[in-house]
């Protein structure tokens, strides 16, 4: 089962990008989400929005 959150090694896997940019980009999908006042985990991402943001 897949869990619902993804860590910087994930992230870096999906996207094709090295760990630090993964951590990068982990930082700003955080930042969108707090700006639309969700709770954040850091140094995680929900899948979810991971792919929304990566497929639009």
């Amino acid at each position: 089962m897949e869990s619902m959150y993804v860590k910087a090694a994930e992230v870096a896997e999906i996207t094709g990008v090295s760990k630090s940019k993964a951590y990068k980009i982990i930082a700003q999908l955080n930042d969108e989400l707090k700006a639309k006042n969700y709770m954040v985990i850091s140094g995680r991402v929900p899948r979810k929005y991971l792919m929304e943001k990566i497929y639009e």
